[in-house]
């Protein structure tokens, strides 16, 4: 009998071996996964040591994310310059910030303008060099289908939003390696998804580029380059009626044939159609600076930054879903035609 209870008691034993085996690798390997994400998170919280001797250099100060970061960096205690388009711009922001702040007037669009910027900020920093260079300004364009448009129509997002980046980056390059910095590209989740016709998109998926390959060839330099992608946010470059305005001009110069294929009354069906996706728009412009922030401080800069909850759960997972998928969600926020088979 002990023979068989000891042979029972055996074999009972082989069959739960396995058993308590795998519940005990999962056990570990939870708590590695558990502990990776604990470093992960901590290694982003650790920031760099001091930034009120730092120089960081953001274009597109008048308004939105760019006036909002000149200002939040400047009390924070870095020592910014805020380039403006406008002089009525420039005054307003210094009229908010310390003395510490400089403004600038800057078109990236001009080459010469970029040049002495480039200069007189050399001047400024000295031998510290430029810790942060934030590619900020930008413009919207006409957004409307594509058929309505010219190829004039496109120049202007991207000498602003693409070729003024480049330009810009370009002359402040060499000050921003001198301080082994770092370059932070306003991109946006336009150059993720082509969600409506018109230069901006272009502009800004060929940002996404030229950020790819900056950031690995700067590497070496010990320069970090960031890329964020704001989802929809209520500033002065998305003024719903600004942009109905550019299509309504458009409107009056398309020809009958395109008039008639897309009806009398698509602007106002594609303005009650936008309404409809208000709650997508995010209001909080801090949450833009909060990345520019991380980029700016952190120890281990993301290589890019998903802004606003609609760019973190609805347009960044869409850019990775196959295009029959992006298609059919995209469509369905477009008009439907009055008559696309008059051609």
């Amino acid at each position: 009998m002990s023979l068989a209870r000891t042979s029972s008691s055996f074999i009972v034993r082989e069959r739960t071996t396995p058993v308590t085996y795998r519940r005990k690798m999962f056990f570990w390997l939870l708590a590695l996964l558990i502990l990776c994400h604990f470093l992960w998170n901590y290694k982003r919280q650790l920031k760099i040591a001091d930034i009120t001797d730092k120089y960081i250099f953001i274009t597109g100060c008048d308004t939105g994310f760019g006036n909002l970061a000149a200002r939040t960096f400047d009390k924070k205690g870095f020592r910014v310059i805020a380039a403006c388009l406008t002089e009525s711009g420039s005054k307003a922001l210094k009229a908010e910030t310390s003395e510490r702040l400089h403004t600038v007037l800057l078109d990236v669009t001009d080459p010469e303008n970029v040049k002495r910027t480039t200069q007189w900020v050399k001047d400024q920093v000295g031998e510290k060099g430029l810790w942060g260079l934030i590619n900020n300004a930008g413009v919207l364009g006409v957004l409307a289908p594509t058929d309505w448009l010219t190829v004039e129509d496109y120049r202007e997002p991207i000498e602003v939003n693409l070729f003024g980046l480049i330009n810009v980056t370009l002359n402040m390059l060499p000050l921003v390696k001198k301080a082994r910095g770092r370059v932070i590209n306003v991109s946006s989740i336009g150059g993720r998804l082509a969600f409506c016709g018109g230069g901006y998109t272009l502009s800004k998926y060929a940002v996404e580029g030229f950020n790819d390959s900056l950031r690995r060839d700067m590497k070496a330099f010990g320069v970090h380059v960031s890329c964020i992608e704001p989802g929809l946010f209520k500033t002065g470059l998305a003024d719903p009626l600004k942009t109905t305005e550019k299509k309504l001009a458009i409107w009056k110069h398309l020809s009958p044939d395109i008039k008639q294929q897309y009806g009398e009354g698509y602007i106002e069906k594609s303005l009650n159609k936008l309404k409809g996706t208000s709650s997508f728009v995010n209001v909080d412009l801090s949450l833009v600076v909060e990345c520019m922030d991380h980029a700016l401080t952190s120890l281990f800069p993301k290589t890019h930054y998903a802004a606003g909850k609609d760019a973190k759960t609805f347009w960044i997972p869409l850019s990775h879903m196959p295009a029959v998928l992006q298609d059919f969600l995209l469509l369905k926020q477009k008009v439907e035609l009055a008559n696309p088979k008059a051609v």
